[in-house]
């Protein structure tokens, strides 16, 4: 029952969206799971549950070989429901107050080279149908606006100013930002809804659709990606945010102030952008020893 009430905290409070609620909830599941097979609790209660036990449940989920990335999260989860029910006279005492999950390797955001992009983009390698029109207008969406999966799925045709060149975005926790967008761009887009217009019963309000007329889905989205990724480069992740980290890497290498791409891309603090700074000074160092007659 209070797990309910913390996924309806979540959802209208938080104003989460839909797939931070299903990891929250699969994260918890989670949990439950093991202190019923591993505790002996027959019947999950908060109240009852010790720092140790989270402390067994985090060895079991590094036992089990998974990063610490997700070990992290995984935590972050049961630790935010902990601090909900404590906040709200739940419980007395939070166990999960004082625990801490295992170190993250920082690892550098990985991303498509300019040359790489031009060249799956400049070539002929959609098919001339709808779906190669909107798979490509998806890839170009993504490379140059740097938005997220959910805001690409969620954009309407309304969110497109042509005027002003600005289109809108709802991002995380429902905020809105506005992202200019060039000619070029906007002449690719009214390419594409002319072959968006020859499909029946079209979503006419959403920007993206399926053949058969629907709003389109994350699996499609990261099939299409996926697909034309694998085409110029060898990158073990080839997915939609790959294409984010390269819309953030590319146009801060080109000069662009640090703030400006923080507002860009939609992040509430600088550290999450900061790290594409790290992808920038290894460039730097790259052009000064090229450049530098003594380097």
């Amino acid at each position: 029952m209070t797990i309910e009430i913390f996924q309806k905290y979540l959802k209208y409070e938080k104003n989460y969206s839909s797939h931070t609620l299903l990891s929250y909830q699969t994260d918890l599941d989670q949990f439950i799971e093991f202190l019923q097979h591993n505790r002996g609790f027959e019947e999950f209660k908060p109240d009852k549950v010790s720092p140790t036990d989270i402390r067994k449940w985090i060895s079991s989920l590094m036992e089990s070989k998974l990063s610490a990335v997700t070990v992290n999260r995984k935590l972050s989860a049961v630790k935010s429901f902990y601090r909900f029910l404590l906040r709200h006279d739940y419980i007395t005492t939070n166990p999960a107050k004082s625990l801490s999950g295992p170190k993250r390797h920082k690892s550098l955001p990985q991303f498509v080279r300019a040359d790489q992009m031009d060249k799956l983009l400049d070539t002929n390698g959609f098919p001339d149908n709808f779906e190669g029109h909107r798979d490509k207008m998806i890839i170009e969406m993504f490379y140059l606006t740097g938005m997220r999966l959910s805001e690409l799925i969620e954009l309407k045709t309304k969110d497109i100013d042509s005027s002003l060149k600005v289109l809108k975005v709802t991002g995380k926790r429902n905020k809105q930002r506005q992202i200019p967008i060039s000619d070029e761009l906007l002449t690719k887009l009214n390419c594409y809804y002319s072959q968006r217009a020859l499909i029946m019963n079209c979503d006419t309000e959403h920007v993206f659709i399926t053949s058969k007329g629907k709003k389109t889905y994350s699996e499609l989205i990261y099939k299409v990606v996926t697909k034309y990724l694998g085409t110029v480069t060898t990158l073990t992740k080839r997915s939609p945010h790959i294409l984010r980290h390269t819309f953030a890497t590319l146009i801060l290498n080109n000069g662009a102030d640090i703030n400006s791409v923080k507002t860009l891309l939609g992040h509430a603090n600088l550290s999450a952008t900061q790290v594409y700074t790290h992808n920038t000074f290894n460039e730097l160092i790259k052009v000064y020893k090229l450049a530098h007659p003594r380097a």
